[in-house]
């Protein structure tokens, strides 16, 4: 089963170096790119992915607020939020919307490699 992936990012170099990184990894697909939280959320919504990758500040709807949003949804995806903001308070209010963690954009490659190696291994289970 190939992990669909979904990137939510206002930083267009950013969300590309993700991309790439992510064609490392196997059993995983990106599904879908957006720019802000009203289109993670249109987007998501439509597609279904199993996991959304979600940048915390952008303009209008916040990456928090675009997982708090989620929370009352059927099949929401699971949320690993990517941040250059990475501080003890985000990292709370990651966990307390039940986001699988909070990757630091400075580090991304070396956290959020093994993250999603996992999540796509063939014995992991996704449940969206």
């Amino acid at each position: 089963m190939t992990l669909q992936i979904m990137l939510v990012d206002d930083n267009l170099t950013f969300m590309a170096s993700v991309k790439k990184t992510l064609k490392l990894v196997p059993n995983t697909q990106v599904v879908a790119e957006a720019h802000n939280g009203q289109e993670a959320l249109e987007l998501a919504q439509r597609l279904q992915p199993d996991l959304m990758l979600l940048d915390i500040v952008m303009p209008g709807l916040t990456g928090l607020d675009v997982a708090r949003a989620m929370q009352g949804w059927a099949h929401s995806p699971r949320v690993l939020f990517l941040s250059m903001h990475d501080n003890e308070s985000y990292r709370i209010a990651a966990q307390a919307l039940g986001a699988l963690g909070l990757v630091g954009k400075a580090n991304f490659v070396a956290e959020l490699l093994p993250i999603i190696a996992g999540l796509a291994a063939p014995s992991a289970e996704v449940s969206s």
